[in-house]
């Protein structure tokens, strides 16, 4: 029997001196074995330890993305149609938001289609190596900007909540270079595995590309390291710190209320429209903790996969190891429509208008009021008049 598996998803096959027909993969074939010839020079010797898997992940996982692809599309293609369309919502804070969207959106445009394409062909790399690569970089380019984003968003919460009418006021400006920032820092950390820094190669089940975590050289080891560091550690850094005292600030406003209220014996120094907005800015903080901890719980398995591939014992990195954690990584372009859908009452309210069958209830002076959107917002020391938006 030939050698080459390539173009057979699982094969019938019979053993030595034996009667009976056997289906699946001879002893000894190698899940390398089923990669087409123009793509072995570009796929690693260390995938060449496993078998084949089970077909059945193939198309379980093809499924799985079929229903993110079509979610994630759907929910940020109708931020970006809303934001569009609804001029109480083009502040300098939601650009931000917009720029999410829209690279959440790239992410699972660029990765979606090859990836579902991949696994219902035997879930192997059929596009060639050019595509490889460039599926590889245009992942590595719209995650990393959207991580980015995730920061600045972080910044300009911080910025407003906890510097109040000390700090320095968002603009169209400002926002417009830390978005082109992020693009610029993102495209910079994708560009060196076409240079010789790195490298883009099949991965996992070798029905996806992305970055080169498994070579032991001082070029790739390097660069993984500065990839964990620089575009995982920092952001993340920048996320927590930045919430951290977001969360220490409307805390510390609370109980310097709660002081106040009981020095002059009464029983709260706000009146009842005053109480909700409160509670609406409370809900900001822990909706966006809630979101940032999404996002943290879908990045750090890839990571730590990459981070253990160049430093780490790589015999524990299988195939299905290595794909879920990445596969859940770019089911991150997911999590910031759905939580804007739940918790922004200015998108609510636009969603309301525009798709009234959605049906959702909003209160249109809640909206138009909602410190949980885009008015005001809780600072140290007192209430300020500011653009807030949840990320």
């Amino acid at each position: 029997m030939s050698n080459n598996f390539s173009n057979y998803p699982s094969v019938a096959y019979r053993r030595t001196g034996g009667e009976s027909l056997f289906w699946g993969y001879p002893p000894g074939v190698s899940i390398v074995d089923l990669v087409p010839d123009d793509m072995k020079a570009l796929t690693h010797p260390h995938w060449s330890k496993f078998p084949p898997v089970n077909p059945m992940w193939h198309y379980l996982l093809g499924m799985i993305y079929v229903i993110l692809g079509i979610t994630s599309i759907t929910g940020n293609s109708l931020v970006l149609h809303l934001f569009t369309k609804t001029p109480d919502l083009r502040t300098p804070a939601n650009m931000f938001v917009v720029n999410l969207a829209f690279s959440d959106l790239c992410m699972m445009i660029t990765q979606f289609p090859m990836f579902v394409l991949n696994c219902f062909n035997g879930g192997v790399w059929i596009f060639g190596p050019f595509m490889c690569e460039l599926y590889a970089c245009t992942g590595s380019i719209f995650g990393l900007c959207s991580i980015c984003t995730m920061a600045a968003i972080s910044y300009d919460r911080y910025n407003v909540i906890v510097n109040g009418m000390n700090g320095p006021r968002m603009t169209y400006k400002k926002a417009a270079s830390l978005i082109l920032f992020c693009w610029a820092y993102a495209i910079g950390w994708s560009i060196p595995p076409f240079v010789g820094w790195g490298k883009y190669i099949p991965e996992g089940i070798l029905d996806s590309c992305s970055f080169d975590y498994l070579t032991r050289d001082t070029a790739t080891i390097s660069f993984t390291c500065c990839l964990f560091v620089f575009d995982y550690c920092c952001p993340l850094l920048i996320i927590m710190f930045c919430y951290y005292h977001i969360v220490r600030a409307i805390m510390h406003h609370e109980e310097a209320l709660r002081d106040q209220a009981k020095k002059m014996n009464v029983s709260s120094l706000r009146s009842n429209a005053d109480q909700n907005a409160q509670s609406a800015e409370i809900r900001v903080a822990k909706i966006a903790m809630v979101n940032i901890s999404l996002w943290v719980a879908m990045w750090t398995p890839y990571a730590a996969i990459c981070l253990q591939g160049a430093v780490g014992n790589q015999d524990k990195i299988t195939p299905l190891v290595t794909i879920l954690p990445a596969l859940i990584a770019k089911s991150a372009s997911i999590a910031n429509p759905i939580i804007y859908a739940i918790s922004h009452p200015k998108y609510r309210l636009a969603l309301q208008k525009e798709l009234p069958w959605f049906c959702i209830n909003e209160n249109e002076s809640s909206g138009d009021r909602g410190r949980g959107g885009d008015s005001n917002s809780i600072t140290t020391n007192n209430t300020a008049s500011s653009d807030v938006s949840l990320p």
